[in-house]
């Protein structure tokens, strides 16, 4: 088992076996604030910090009969001590939780992660009325503002769906461009069709256009970086020779959408074609904005 499932099973079982699925979310995240590498990072959700990884986890779970579910509530239907099986240091953060925050209500514990962690409380369909008059400065201070339109580039190598999302939102982008060829992912939350769902829960909009992405077959056995860059010269000599109209196309949309950022898998900018394309973008005539690599 994932040491990750290990962790949502040992605080389950610290707080009895049960609990409320929107209390579990919030406990889970004040685990992870006190945590350097977290099995989970969160997102701005709608009703505050939210982790689409453990949800999916804990769907798992529920599958193989570890958890069961009900409209509300989790339960651990294991009966095997998980919480020993983790780390002392990780026992230690769990039982601080739920020693502070364990037998908080709902509202309360939603209340203290907005008050504490306003950034996580930007997409809250609830912030105002959780954290009236001025309490509610905080979550607007957390709120990204940035508005000059600005050509991003992103890959999702290395980390986190929750955490690459978070950059999109960080940085106020407005429209993902996929951008490539085939986009299907082993990595969860990555697959076109759900990371399409992801983008638009937190108000990102997302388009494929894989006219402008490169052929599977022409990324084998790439170990160096000069074997990327014979692809990537290859690749500007062909497809962004003959993809004008879909150049033109992204820069449209640059224009109406003001912020919107180019998704690829690779971490390094050099070793993807996203960055050439954003480059040959930057060329075109009417192109007259920023290019960030995020």
């Amino acid at each position: 088992m994932f040491y990750r499932r290990k962790v949502i099973l040992g605080l389950l079982e610290l707080l009895g076996g049960e609990v409320e699925k929107l209390r579990f979310q919030k406990l889970l995240f004040l685990y992870a604030m006190k945590k350097q590498n977290p099995e989970y990072d969160f997102v701005p959700y709608k009703f505050g910090c939210y982790s689409y990884s453990a949800k999916a986890d804990m769907n798992t779970m529920v599958r193989k009969g570890l958890l069961s579910e009900t409209e509300n509530k989790y339960g651990k239907s294991d009966a095997a001590s998980y919480f020993q099986k983790l780390k002392a240091s990780d026992r230690q953060l769990l039982e601080e939780v739920v020693s502070d925050y364990g037998t908080m209500s709902s509202k309360a514990l939603i209340k203290h992660t907005y008050l504490n962690f306003p950034f996580y409380a930007i997409r809250s369909t609830i912030a105002k009325d959780v954290l009236p008059g001025q309490l509610y400065e905080r979550v607007e201070k957390a709120t990204p503002k940035m508005e000059e339109t600005t050509l991003f580039t992103i890959g999702y190598e290395g980390i986190s769906l929750e955490m690459y999302l978070q950059k999109l939102v960080r940085n106020n982008v407005k429209l993902l461009v996929d951008v490539r060829k085939n986009p299907l992912s082993m990595k969860f939350g990555f697959s076109k069709t759900l990371l399409k769902r992801f983008c638009n829960s937190l108000g990102i909009e997302y388009l494929h256009i894989p006219e402008v992405g490169i052929n599977s077959d022409k990324r084998q056995e790439l170990v160096t970086q000069a074997d990327y860059d014979r692809l990537f010269a290859d690749y500007r000599k062909t497809t962004l020779s003959e993809t004008g109209t879909h150049q033109k196309q992204i820069l449209d949309l640059l224009k109406e959408h003001e912020r919107i950022a180019l998704t690829c898998f690779e971490a390094e900018p050099c070793q993807c074609h996203r960055s050439h394309l954003a480059v040959s973008i930057s060329n075109l005539p009417e192109f007259q904005y920023a290019l960030i690599h995020l």
